[in-house]
């Protein structure tokens, strides 16, 4: 086994996937899983929650906004409806490039997520701290003359240092050019999304799992998508991202353009 891969510890992507009834999980994954679950009882609704936000936003950008290249940093462990899937069954030219640094996620990803023929899907070992190689490796796939949707998912939570979290965003959207797309989600502990849950969830997370977790709010997720248009309904809880039916989860989403 990969020595990267430790199993005496939950990780992030695979605890996530349990919660998303994956297999691709651990005993201590599941474990942490369920004590997290016990501070957050929703926690499970948050994960399907922001996976049905990522089909919406991408089926809009292929089928509605035109966008043809696509990258995802942060993939996570395969499951259904992956990125590419969906670009690619509304464009099948789509390029999708997959940006995660978990070596089983990579290993999942290489034996599981391939593309349509008139597309293409790559993978990039890379750190979401580490912008520049980020762009480096997806610039051997993806043109940056042509608009590109960035997606980080669940992502910068994981990146404590609020100033350092925007300077990621605003490294890749500079490298972009105008009409692409940000797409967005984080965890909040704003009490009109009900995250006090996520207050004593994420405190028993940073003690006996990783990579360590935080929660932002509303005025410090905005700042993340300075500069660009807000795509209608703005800023909301992901399951409310043109979804108005929705049931809330303390998750923000939103879509925003580069003018």
């Amino acid at each position: 086994m990969n020595d990267r891969i430790r199993t005496d510890i939950a990780h992030n992507a695979r605890v996530w996937n349990y919660w998303l009834g994956g297999k691709d999980n651990y005993p201590v994954d599941r474990e942490v899983g369920d004590r997290v679950t016990s501070f957050h009882p929703s926690i499970g609704e948050v994960a399907r929650a922001d996976r049905a936000f990522l089909g919406r936003a991408v089926t809009y950008l292929a089928a509605e906004a035109g966008v043809r290249q696509f990258l995802d940093i942060g993939t996570g462990l395969p499951t259904a409806d992956n990125t590419h899937e969906i670009a690619q069954r509304v464009a099948p030219e789509s390029r999708v490039v997959y940006v995660d640094n978990d070596p089983i996620v990579l290993t999942h990803a290489r034996a599981l997520l391939t593309s349509a023929p008139e597309g293409v899907t790559e993978y990039v070992d890379a750190d979401a701290h580490d912008p520049a190689t980020i762009l480096a490796a997806a610039g051997r796939t993806l043109d940056f003359e042509r608009p590109v949707a960035v997606l980080i998912l669940g992502i910068l939570n994981f990146v404590l240092d609020t100033d350092e979290a925007r300077s990621i965003v605003r490294t890749v959207m500079a490298a972009v050019p105008s009409g692409s797309h940000l797409v967005l989600t984080h965890p909040t502990f704003d009490a009109e999304l009900g995250g006090e849950g996520n207050i004593a969830a994420m405190e028993f997370w940073n003690a006996h799992a990783t990579p360590p977790i935080t929660a932002r709010s509303r005025a410090e997720f905005a700042s993340f998508l300075d500069g660009l248009e807000l795509l209608e309904p703005g800023i909301v809880s992901c399951a409310r991202w043109r979804a108005p039916d929705g049931a809330e989860v303390a998750q923000y989403g939103a879509v925003g353009r580069k003018p």
